[in-house]
């Protein structure tokens, strides 16, 4: 006796289960898609062996080392505290991080150019994997700077561990905010990373790595108030030295000018990436 089988009812393509459907599966693709090229990105930016990630890591944290024995020597005694190893990390750490959030971020379209022509990847996905690859990195230099320090070194400091936290996600914040905007920028104005080039030179004296924000005169420290890196940097301060106040540190305004920033770049972005693709 033949088995009788019903046919399955059919499902309306603008029914809430087809919605649900079409969702479930285009967020598994966008997961695919950002692992895929979080993995693309290790392997030809950093070569195919786990060696080649871990000098991804140890490069900036040699730089940052060699740099602050070459300050120490010249400068003495720190602004804040006895030890200028962790002085400088405390500064340097989370500008690092937001030079190269910033910078990869700014990079993803033309990166990823070629696979943007493909359905499954978007423009997105780009920006979301080179944000995830990089954070993580970042995060692994962070945490081998602060620690070698701390472990070699008499800092004489309180590191705060929430402090610490919310100073990378600042950084994070505002790296992503002007990759976003540099990404269009760059694919819409091609001069525009030269000009952004120039423009960066000065940032590493303004943003009080070398120094603290007291210390400034009053015109130019009202000026430099404006440079979210300030704030950045003085908030991994305070999370370091207890005896620190740093009362200018506002991460309203961090986030803030992160949110605006970022929300304008990919409004552009959103309106004008297939014109920059196939430009």
């Amino acid at each position: 006796m033949s088995k009788i089988t019903f046919p399955s009812p059919a499902v309306d393509p603008g029914s809430s289960e087809s919605l649900r459907l079409s969702h479930r599966h285009r967020s598994f693709s966008t997961l695919r898609a950002i692992s895929a090229l979080v993995l693309r990105e290790m392997s030809t930016t950093n070569g195919r062996s786990a060696g080649g990630y871990l000098w991804a890591i140890a490069e900036p944290v040699a730089g940052i080392v060699l740099l602050t024995l070459v300050f120490s020597l010249v400068l003495a005694k720190p602004p804040i505290g006895t030890n200028f190893p962790i002085f400088y990390a405390t500064g340097m750490v989370p500008f690092m991080f937001y030079m190269s959030i910033s910078t990869k971020v700014a990079q993803s379209i033309q990166y990823s150019k070629t696979l943007l022509a493909y359905p499954a990847v978007t423009f997105m996905d780009a920006l979301l994997a080179r944000m995830i690859m990089n954070a993580i990195t970042q995060l692994l230099v962070a945490y081998l700077i602060f620690a070698a320090i701390l472990f070699f070194q008499h800092t004489r400091t309180d590191p705060q561990a929430e402090g610490i936290a919310l100073s990378l996600f600042l950084a994070f914040c505002f790296g992503a905010a002007v990759g976003v905007m540099n990404c269009f920028l760059n694919e819409a104005f091609p001069w525009w990373q030269q000009v952004w080039a120039i423009l960066n030179r000065p940032l590493f004296l303004v943003s009080c790595v070398l120094f603290v924000y007291d210390d400034i005169p009053t015109p130019a420290a009202d000026y430099l108030w404006y440079n979210p890196l300030v704030h950045i940097v003085g908030q991994m301060r305070k999370s370091f030295y207890p005896s620190y106040a740093g009362d200018y540190v506002s991460p309203a305004y961090v986030l803030g000018v992160a949110l605006l920033v970022y929300a304008l770049g990919l409004a552009l972005l959103i309106r004008y990436h297939r014109d920059l693709q196939n430009s």
